[in-house]
């Protein structure tokens, strides 16, 4: 699954690696309308499933039926909006499952199991589990009270749960492995293409890092 980024000015859930990356994006004119384009041109090669990543605001001035109308002709099967909260999402849902596309909610360690409920009821495809409050960013442990929050997560979730935020190599995903059902990783792959001194190392450096976690989950 691979999770499209829409570039934001102000992306309060992104720590400052996905952030800066967001600000080089703008600065070369990358816009929603182009992010879809870029979509249609990997879903027409790739049997790969895909997904947008972005915030109400660009999202809302585009248009919401125009957003999930193009965002379905581009081959996404849904969104992740971190900024938009379960209680003022029903008309948005409706819309989604109307064009058989998933609205993916996150659950942070202190969310009430109200909206937890309602997350359940509202979400589809997957749950996105925060595995620990503050903004993404790649870390190089995780706390042990996240095992605890994904094992009582889990009890109450039907869907899949996967982890994202600081799941930065495969010692991450390997710990977190036996208490979700996959992982999510951002600020990892962008800082290995910053890393890399051309587009060729920077495909090497993502399917090496993509590589080693998929077998600590397998």
């Amino acid at each position: 699954l691979v999770e499209l980024g829409i570039p934001f000015s102000d992306p309060l859930a992104d720590g400052p690696t996905i952030q800066n990356a967001a600000q080089v994006a703008l600065k070369n004119g990358t816009t929603l309308a182009k992010s879809l384009k870029m979509l249609a041109d990997f879903t027409a090669a790739q049997s790969v499933p895909a997904i947008l990543m972005g915030y109400s605001n660009p999202f809302m001035h585009y248009g919401w039926a125009k957003l999930m109308d193009d965002a379905k002709a581009a081959g996404a099967g849904g969104f992740i909006i971190p900024d938009l909260p379960p209680e003022e999402s029903e008309r948005i849902c409706e819309m989604a499952r109307e064009r058989d596309l998933d609205i993916i909610f996150l659950v942070a360690p202190n969310t009430p199991k109200s909206r937890i409920e309602l997350v359940n009821s509202q979400s589809g495809g997957f749950v996105y589990a925060v595995s620990l409050t503050g903004v993404t960013g790649a870390r190089d442990t995780l706390p042990p009270e996240t095992r605890i929050f994904l094992e009582r997560l889990r009890s109450q979730i039907v869907h899949p749960v996967l982890v994202g935020f600081g799941i930065s190599n495969a010692e991450t995903a390997r710990a977190i492995a036996p208490y979700c059902d996959g992982v999510i990783v951002g600020s990892a792959v962008i800082r290995a293409i910053a890393e890399a001194k051309d587009i060729d190392s920077a495909v090497a450096n993502v399917r090496k890092l993509v590589g080693e976690i998929k077998l600590a989950l397998s």
